[in-house]
């Protein structure tokens, strides 16, 4: 478990993350970070936005259903 504090950064409040825990993140200076809610009430840190993840899905959906269509068109 790492603990974190909670500080008074510019007009806001926030935390500083380890080195360990960016690492693990796969996190760089200026990148998102984002916290998504579990269906238990948590909240989980991940460097992948779930919006993007519901739209690559659906693209991925389209692609599937008109693959002969976007062949055609291809060439």
């Amino acid at each position: 478990m790492i603990e974190l504090k909670v500080r008074k950064i510019g007009n806001c409040l926030g935390v500083i993350l380890p080195k360990e825990v960016i690492q693990r993140l796969q996190a760089f200076d200026g990148e998102r970070i984002f916290l998504v809610e579990t269906d238990n009430g948590e909240y989980r840190p991940t460097p992948y936005d779930p919006a993007s993840e519901k739209k690559i899905a659906k693209a991925k959906e389209i692609m599937t259903r008109y693959h002969n269509t976007l062949r055609a068109l291809s060439k």
